[in-house]
């Protein structure tokens, strides 16, 4: 199975691909950001994050997608542009693979280190220990939608809790 993990973002939005065998073997298929250039106006830098979106999708066939819940704690201003990002993102995922997840920080963190307080360098060391990737994945964006697509690779058996509806 091939699993998209999104990290949110309208500026930049992370993205990391992981298949998973019949085993239960976790490998990376490839991570990265997408940027959006910070000139631009609001609704081409979403129109932007939706070609590059479906740009993933024809590349890489997932069967499933995940992202990350909105968390935001001081600027609402940024937190409703993310949002709306993440409304083009559940959109497009929603139409290419009908399959789409969220997990809250908190889950993931739960999912890969057993703690869901685990702060941000041990999410990404944990997250390439995982993988069995020789560096931490870069940028953070990457980094965090890795980690997003491992979580719903653990936990993909409850997914009727997760599932968004």
């Amino acid at each position: 199975m091939i699993i998209l993990g999104l990290d949110p973002g309208y500026g930049t939005m992370g993205y990391g691909v992981i298949e998973k065998d019949a085993r239960g073997n976790l490998r990376a298929v490839a991570y990265g950001a997408i940027k959006t250039p910070a000139g631009e106006t609001f609704p081409v830098r979403l129109c932007i994050l939706e070609e590059k979106l479906n740009a993933l999708f024809d590349k890489f066939q997932p069967e499933e997608a995940a992202m990350e819940e909105l968390f935001f704690s001081k600027n609402i201003t940024t937190g409703i542009a993310v949002a709306h990002a993440r409304g083009v993102m559940m959109l497009t995922c929603c139409k290419r693979c009908g399959r789409i997840f969220e997990y809250t920080p908190n889950q993931i963190k739960q999912a890969l280190t057993g703690y869901g307080s685990a702060d941000k360098q041990q999410m990404q060391r944990i997250t390439a220990s995982h993988l069995r990737l020789d560096e931490i994945p870069r940028p953070d964006d990457a980094a965090d939608a890795l980690a997003v697509a491992l979580c719903h690779a653990f936990t993909s058996r409850f997914s009727g809790l997760f599932g968004v509806k």
